[in-house]
């Protein structure tokens, strides 16, 4: 089935990602203020994973750069899953947890702008990925998402998780 061009598989692949942004914003947010709100997090980690599982759901012929920033963004959330539930954000373990929560969140914001280049035809071409709005859109997220890391594990700190 088909609606709006896109199959229910890719519409469910969809809006998993933009569920993990929306708890990406207040997970983030709450690691700001050395604080983890359980089910905002569970809502966090659960689409985190299913969005970057299911992105091996669409049909390919060799590994792209979205199946790398998936594989890379499941070891992330692996490590924050661990931090968080079987090391109690224990030691080292407190800043790997908020660094990996950041890091997760940047990856799909990353390919959300690289989709939202791609899909949009007033924001890019086929080729976006060279052009220089592109490019300046990836630079501010990385910047900003640099800025996040340090500032999340400077300031996750308390034992108020």
């Amino acid at each position: 089935m088909i609606i709006l061009g896109f199959s229910l598989f890719t519409w469910f692949h969809i809006l998993l990602s933009l569920a993990m942004l929306v708890a990406g914003f207040v997970v983030v947010k709450d690691l700001l203020r050395s604080h983890v709100d359980g089910a905002w997090m569970a809502v966090f980690l659960a689409t985190g994973v299913l969005t970057s599982a299911t992105g091996f759901g669409f049909p390919f012929d060799r590994l792209t750069e979205s199946h790398y920033t998936g594989i890379v963004s499941l070891v992330v959330l692996a490590l924050a899953i661990l931090g968080l539930y079987l090391f109690k954000l224990a030691g080292p373990w407190r800043w790997i947890f908020a660094l990996s929560v950041v890091l997760a969140f940047y990856f799909d914001a990353l390919v959300a702008i690289a989709q939202l280049f791609k899909k949009v035809p007033a924001l890019g071409a086929p080729s976006a990925s060279t052009e220089p709005q592109f490019v300046a859109a990836q630079l501010a997220l990385l910047a900003i998402f640099i800025w996040l890391c340090v500032k999340a594990v400077r300031r996750f700190r308390s034992a108020d998780a």
